[in-house]
């Protein structure tokens, strides 16, 4: 399992944004190279065929032009995992999370069930497709929702209909609302509308805790869940909470109790949650919430294995995108947990997973920014490759191109973020300290420059819109995308040369460091 999503309301965030990031992670020893590309209406497949399930959708014929972050190798799917939309909606998809044994066997998964026996046999059974899965999910629901809430529910449309080949969580944003939706066994799902004020952090597990059963089926202010979910749950006996006191049921909602715990009801609580996920969690709820004394003292109430942390906080300041960025490279700096650390032992420091891992392919922070025109309002952030030795680029998503510098090809080279990124990851891991400063300075000036370009971009489309040049309350003014994409095309440029710089400077850094290296001062 791979991946940790961060959501942020936009109460808490500097700007009034959503912000719905994830790093997406590979498998144990995978590493896919990522792309940052814009798929217009005209390039969205009318039929849609899964590589892995096999499955085959007819989808809408009125896509809305988004942006993804798909493999850069298509052999095994599309993948496009997060985006924007024309409707200024975004989605990341997914982080895969657990259910446990009890779900499963109530609404088993549907895998790829492959032929058996030859055609015209008498055992012959053809093949049987799969459901829904992360391969497929941003393709199939992004380009067709126009809020946050569309999301959710077309999704848990899909899920009920074709059923999945995996437990999931997706996030949606819009520039009021962050959602985020888990399907819980192979055709249910719930969702929760995280609280403006708070933030959550999801690492590779069902993590929504809280919920309201009445609102879901009722209302749907902040919960949404599949219609038959009251029925399924207690059919099949699936809540866990024990009750306050012997008779105190408490208000009911058919014949169930209207508020439950659903991490304890459906997710899992094994060992490898221990050391897998909950860490994550732990650690960047600490960082983003060190007043609550629930994580402080000799003896604190949370720590690094707690697995029943509230799903949604409030942070103690309010957050930037920069901020997620850096928080979803972190290592636990500073604790005894860090492995590139001095505290601790080398056993602790390699005893949790670690939020920015080497496999990371890509990372993208997803803004929705209200307090700006409609067609300036989504900025994806992208960050391909390892999270401690990369930066992220601020793309204004309503164009119809990316830079080329960002459209990642299979084979390595330097004329690519992606690989130029991996590339300073590998040389640098082994001397983090010394490749430290000018990586981060390099950091600090890319972002810096992506802020800038977003505020001179801004405030220079605004003043052609008083004069009527443009439309910035339409998503498809050309004369708007064409100063988008040149705004964009021009941070990609100054992001090649530095990152070009960084190479060279840690390359320099790494070689003086070979092993042959003999000098006539050694003797």
């Amino acid at each position: 399992m791979a991946c940790t999503t961060l959501l942020v309301g936009r109460l808490a965030t500097n700007d009034g944004s959503t912000i719905v990031a994830r790093n997406e992670d590979g498998e144990d020893f995978s590493f896919d190279p990522k792309k940052l590309v814009v798929v217009n209406p005209e390039d969205q497949p009318r039929t849609y065929t899964g590589v892995a399930n096999h499955l085959t959708i007819e989808l809408p014929d009125n896509p809305l032009r988004y942006t993804c972050t798909p493999h850069a190798d298509l052999s095994n799917g599309v993948w496009a995992e997060t985006g924007i939309n024309a409707a200024n909606v975004s989605m990341s998809a997914t982080e895969t999370i657990s259910a446990n044994a009890r779900v499963l066997g109530a609404d088993p998964l549907v895998a790829y069930q492959p032929a058996q026996g030859k055609p015209g046999d008498a055992d012959y059974k053809p093949e049987a497709p799969g459901g829904i899965g992360e391969e497929n999910l941003p393709t199939i629901t992004l380009p067709y929702i126009h809020s946050a809430r569309e999301g959710v529910q077309r999704l848990g449309m899909l899920v009920e209909k074709y059923g999945t080949y995996e437990t999931n969580g997706v996030a949606f944003g819009d520039a009021d609302d962050v959602w985020y939706w888990e399907n819980i066994g192979g055709h249910h799902w719930i969702a929760r509308r995280v609280p403006d004020d708070c933030y959550v952090v999801q690492p590779n597990r069902q993590g929504i805790d809280h919920f309201d059963l009445a609102d879901a089926l009722g209302e749907q202010h902040d919960y949404m869940c599949s219609a038959d979910l009251a029925q399924w749950i207690r059919d099949h006996d699936l809540l866990m909470d024990m009750p306050a006191h012997e008779g105190d049921t408490g208000e009911t909602v058919q014949g169930l109790p209207r508020y439950f715990n659903a991490r304890i009801a459906f997710s899992t609580y094994t060992w490898l949650d221990q050391l897998y996920n909950a860490p994550r969690k732990w650690y960047l709820c600490r960082r983003l919430t060190p007043s609550d004394p629930r994580f402080q003292g000799a003896a604190p109430a949370f720590g690094p294995e707690s697995l029943d942390i509230p799903w949604a906080l409030r942070p103690d300041k309010k957050l930037s995108a920069s901020d997620v960025k850096d928080l979803l490279a972190t290592t636990y700096d500073g604790t005894e947990y860090d492995p590139y650390g001095t505290k601790g032992t080398p056993e602790t420091r390699h005893q949790y997973r670690y939020v920015g891992i080497d496999r990371t392919s890509e990372c993208s922070v997803l803004c929705i920014r209200p307090n700006v025109p409609v067609a300036l309002r989504g900025v994806h952030w992208f960050a391909p490759a390892s999270g401690p030795f990369n930066t992220a680029v601020a793309m204004y998503a309503n164009v119809t191109t990316m830079p080329a510098y960002l459209d990642t090809p299979t084979a390595v080279t330097t004329d690519s973020l992606y690989w130029n990124n991996r590339l300073v990851a590998g040389l640098a891991d082994p001397q983090f300290f010394e490749s430290y400063e000018p990586i981060q300075g390099y950091r600090l000036n890319t972002m810096a420059q992506g802020y800038q370009m977003l505020h001179e971009t801004d405030a220079k489309l605004m003043a052609l819109a008083k004069e009527g040049t443009m439309n910035l309350d339409a998503m498809d003014d050309a004369a708007v995308q064409a100063e988008l994409a040149a705004a964009n095309q021009a941070l990609a440029d100054s992001v090649q040369a530095q990152t070009r710089s960084l190479l060279g400077t840690v390359l320099d850094q790494r070689t003086v460091a070979m092993k042959n290296a003999f000098n006539m001062n050694d003797h």
